[in-house]
């Protein structure tokens, strides 16, 4: 894994809220499926920002659409929580 993985990843858990804000995190083919304790702290932007090409909110869950390289994201995420 790369220093721009985990830079990446890094960036999408800081932009979903950190780790207190996260109940539960699974990639999805190409997307990031996170369940929320509270999705207004969610940072639409800075999901983009860190490289998201789109994000769906649904209630307490929001997907993250990365990608690919959603495994080598997750297991990055996985490293920082």
């Amino acid at each position: 894994m790369s220093t721009s993985d985990q830079e990446r990843a890094a960036a999408i858990l800081a932009a979903l809220g950190g780790v207190d804000n996260i109940v539960e995190i699974d990639p999805c083919t190409t997307r990031l499926r996170a369940l929320v304790t509270d999705p207004d702290v969610v940072d639409t932007a800075a999901l983009k920002a860190a490289g998201a090409y789109g994000v769906a909110h649904h209630g307490r869950v929001v997907q993250v659409v990365v990608g690919p390289e959603v495994d080598t994201i997750a297991s990055a995420l996985d490293d920082l929580m």
